[in-house]
């Protein structure tokens, strides 16, 4: 059987960024948060991808989940049949994630929420690209807050990303922040290692990039916080939870074999 000429030529991969977008109910953002996933510029020759992990929703967010994977071809929607916490969804996701794409991707987690604008994504990803990092940092305090509200929420952020810095070896400016971008074979490296449940999540990723020698780059991003009246669910608790966790990765990393005493 002779072959076509369109059959003998190469096919060309494009690299693609996915997202995880962990979601509990989430009902009055959802939405125009993806639609903004969507309509986000990317550097050329980058497609994306969006996985939605539904982590015990409302019927109401259950609902519109469904109906905006029906209406948009790049969106995947996972679901839990309970709440587990951010660390679950966002795990679920990395794990589908890593299934299936190459090893030029990259992947990255997007809040449902409308703190950060997914507009500089792209400005992240070509930082990473450029740069030649494992993964990438967004830092929402290049520029000084203007409200009581931003003031107060980086003070606790500069704290425990101090308390990660100290465990780690790193020189980090806002370790919590929601946008990290890691490579594909820098996120299969770390898997193995994340087990976070809660919004623990986020340390135990830095320590695990820091056990595996990761190049973490940072780049900035924008940033509105909303209080507690409209959906915010990390508090003093999960503060206090981080510091546990940044610890106890620390212990991992001491008790490896090989690493230094």
């Amino acid at each position: 059987m002779t072959r076509s000429r369109r059959d003998r030529e190469p096919v060309e991969l494009v690299p693609t960024l996915h997202l995880v977008i962990p979601f509990l109910n989430e009902f009055p953002t959802l939405e125009r948060a993806v639609r903004r996933v969507v309509a986000a510029p990317l550097p050329d020759g980058w497609t994306r991808r969006s996985i939605m992990v539904d982590d015990g929703s409302r019927p109401d967010a259950a609902r519109l989940a469904d109906a905006l994977e029906s209406e948009i071809e790049e969106l995947v929607l996972l679901r839990h049949p309970r709440n587990r916490g951010k660390g679950a969804a966002v795990r679920t996701g990395f794990q589908h994630i890593a299934d299936t794409a190459t090893d030029e991707d990259v992947v990255g987690i997007q809040d449902a929420d409308l703190e950060y604008d997914p507009a500089d994504l792209g400005r992240l990803l070509d930082i990473l690209c450029k740069d030649n990092g494992d993964a990438i940092y967004g830092n929402r305090w290049t520029a000084p807050p203007t409200s009581l509200k931003a003031r107060i929420h980086r003070a606790g952020n500069r704290m425990l990303t101090r308390f990660s810095n100290a465990c780690t070896g790193f020189d980090l400016a806002d370790m919590e922040c929601c946008y990290k971008l890691l490579r594909m074979p820098t996120l299969r490296t770390i898997l193995p290692d994340l087990d976070e449940e809660r919004f623990g999540i986020e340390p135990q990723i830095t320590a695990a990039l820091a056990r595996h020698g990761a190049r973490v780059l940072e780049g900035p991003v924008s940033y509105k916080p909303r209080g507690f009246e409209e959906g915010k669910k990390i508090g003093l608790r999960d503060a206090v939870e981080a510091i546990r966790v940044m610890r106890r990765e620390r212990r991992r990393t001491r008790q490896r074999p090989g690493a230094e005493t």
